[in-house]
């Protein structure tokens, strides 16, 4: 089993992976150096998923690191986040993707038409899917809580969920009235319905934060 590890230092945090006569994958890109007898390789996607690709942004090729050593990815100002796959699927927002185990599937989910229009996506919003088996990591700017849902819904301002299972249902809707959502301030909520879990990240990292502040 590969051993996922989140450090720190100045600041900045980074992913730092084990693997031993193991495989695991990548966001591509994402490697800053690794020690020990470790293979790299990356399979092109067919054509259509290269299309799919293309237009969501969302990168289909991640790299595999198959062997004995220790990977160490790109370190930033946000954070990072494990959870398990077992046998269900997860939909993880754009960017969330960082690395994975070799037993968790990557695909593309697509959203509704309205609900991509709606959140400004524009009419193809293509995001990650992983399944199997495994241990995900999430690229994330704060830090993460896990919020089950029981025949419930839940409504948030903005991109804060990271990933949710698959079973749960995703659409924007006002968050009352016309009249009094003018007056509240609140236009539309993203809401998640249903019976599953989301990963929510509710606030940045402070540093995170001043820098995505002097980047507007």
């Amino acid at each position: 089993m590969a051993e996922f590890k989140v450090c720190e230092l100045e600041g900045m945090r980074w992913v730092q992976i084990g693997i031993r006569d193991e495989t695991v994958r990548a966001e591509a890109g994402a490697l800053s150096y690794l020690q020990g007898q470790v293979r790299i390789t990356a399979k092109p996607p067919s054509p259509l998923s290269a299309l799919k690709s293309a237009i969501s942004e969302e990168a289909l090729v991640r790299p595999s690191y198959t062997g004995t050593g220790t990977i160490n990815l790109e370190s930033s100002m946000g954070g990072y986040h494990t959870f398990e796959v077992a046998g269900e699927s997860w939909i993880l927002a754009k960017g969330a993707y960082w690395a994975s185990e070799g037993g968790v599937t990557l695909g593309l989910h697509r959203e509704r038409v309205l609900t991509s229009l709606w959140t400004g996506e524009g009419f193809i919003d293509y995001q990650t899917r992983v399944g199997g088996y495994g241990r995900v990591v999430l690229n994330a700017p704060g830090p993460v809580e896990e919020v089950t849902l029981e025949d419930e819904r839940l409504m948030v301002e903005g991109k804060l969920v990271l990933a949710r299972t698959e079973g749960l249902d995703y659409r924007l809707r006002r968050a009352t009235t016309l009249v009094q959502s003018f007056f509240a301030g609140e236009a539309r909520l993203r809401v998640y319905a249903g019976t599953g879990k989301a990963l929510v990240c509710w606030t940045p990292y402070w540093n995170q934060y001043v820098m995505n502040m002097m980047e507007r």
